[in-house]
């Protein structure tokens, strides 16, 4: 595998990590702050490994499946700010 291909691949890898955190820390006593600079620190890197990777098939899936993930990171950021007293 040439560097290209491993940078593709490593930002699909990022959201596979990303939904398998979700799946950890889910729960009524989860911890938001920890889950919404996980998903966005993990999508930023994810979306710059596939910009690097230079290829049109991993920059498409990358960058939408990064920024799927950096909206739910949004999402989870509003619902705090609306569930806090």
């Amino acid at each position: 595998m040439n560097k290209r291909n491993i940078l593709g691949v490593l930002s699909i890898i990022t959201v596979l990590i990303s939904i398998i955190f979700f799946f950890i820390i889910r729960g009524p006593n989860a911890n938001l702050t920890l889950g919404i600079s996980v998903f966005t620190v993990l999508s930023i890197i994810g979306i710059a490994f596939a910009i690097t990777s230079k290829k049109l098939w991993f920059i498409i899936t990358g960058v939408l499946l990064n920024g799927s993930v950096l909206v739910v990171a949004y999402l989870l950021l509003l619902a705090r700010g609306i569930g806090e007293p």
